[in-house]
């Protein structure tokens, strides 16, 4: 089982000829309404590509909860652990989404910010073998999540995003980092450009953190790092020092992308159930990419997040 502890969110998504400027109105075409928030989007990614999910997090009590909710059980989503809130509103995420398939996006967090530590119950993380975790809740109650999935023997992972300052000792019960190279450039000091131009080694400044890290790199795949003493690192590695972590890099498939907003999400959901299932993390990380590359070439969050079929179709395309 994983466990997902996250943001619900709906979507409204408008598509624009460009993204506008400060002060600058803009006319965009038709929007559309989808299930998402990040959490949300990865209990179902998690789900479609063959896992079996548990969802906690919080929503209102209004139209926007009831139909985020329904989704998620029409996707065989465990919902039990989605609270329902009476003074806030369900989470509301604004995006654009240019020619190119690139977004923006603002979110209102709305019941998604009184996620406590307080509603994380034990028993709920009993039997997981993966927990994952991002940033759209309040960073407190990650923290606990993080303390449950590890005291429940489950592998915690952590999706930051969005990007966020995080120490050692706050990442105590985390096993895998998750991380685009906006947010390995935060944690680890190394500017942007580096981390774009030597993903290997950003990945493995992460393991001064955590076990393990997985750096996306959007079209191009993933870098991964594992600690020599972390488990189910693979083989095959790439370090030159074998004093250092185990590095390698995953490359990416060819796709006509649409609009990323969920790829992110996609590939988070994808790489939990496969590491769940005991698999290598290079394994884990092509089926990931794979994941990934589908969801860029359809519209919107949730919808979509591709099957298991659909992913090892891909997979044996590549």
């Amino acid at each position: 089982m994983i466990v997902v502890v996250g943001s619900l969110n709906m979507d409204l998504v408008v598509p624009v000829p460009r993204f506008p400027v400060a002060g600058e109105t803009l006319l965009g075409g038709d929007y559309a309404r989808h299930p998402g928030g990040k959490g949300a989007n990865q209990a179902v990614a998690a789900a479609r590509a063959g896992g079996s999910v548990a969802m906690i997090g919080r929503v209102g009590r209004d139209g926007f909860g009831d139909a985020l909710a329904s989704g998620l059980r029409e996707d065989g989503v465990d919902t039990d652990g989605v609270l329902p809130l009476s003074d806030a509103p369900t989470g509301v995420a604004f995006i654009s989404v240019d020619p190119g398939g690139q977004n923006c996006i603002i979110v209102a967090p709305g019941a998604n910010a009184r996620l406590a530590p307080d509603d994380l119950e034990p028993a709920r993380f009993d039997g997981a073998q993966a927990v994952l975790l991002q940033l759209e809740v309040p960073l407190a109650t990650v923290l606990r999540a993080a303390q449950l999935g590890r005291a429940a023997g489950a592998r915690v992972i952590l999706n930051v995003a969005p990007a966020q300052a995080l120490d050692a000792d706050q990442l105590a019960d985390v096993d895998l980092l998750l991380v685009n190279e906006t947010e390995a450039a935060g944690l680890t000091g190394i500017p942007v450009d580096e981390v774009a131009t030597a993903p290997q080694r950003a990945a493995a400044a992460l393991t001064s953190l955590v076990p393990a890290a997985v750096l996306t790199l959007g079209a191009a795949g993933a870098a991964w790092a594992a600690a020599r003493n972390a488990s189910q690192a693979g083989q095959n590695t790439a370090a030159a020092d074998t004093d250092g972590p185990a590095t390698g890099l995953v490359p990416g498939f060819a796709v006509d992308a649409v609009d990323t907003t969920a790829a992110g999400d996609a590939f988070a959901g994808a790489l939990a159930v496969r590491l769940a299932a005991g698999a290598a993390l290079p394994e884990a990380v092509r089926f990931a990419n794979a994941a990934g590359a589908l969801a860029a070439t359809r519209p919107g969050a949730q919808p979509s997040l591709p099957t298991a079929a659909e992913i090892a179709a891909l997979e044996g395309r590549g």
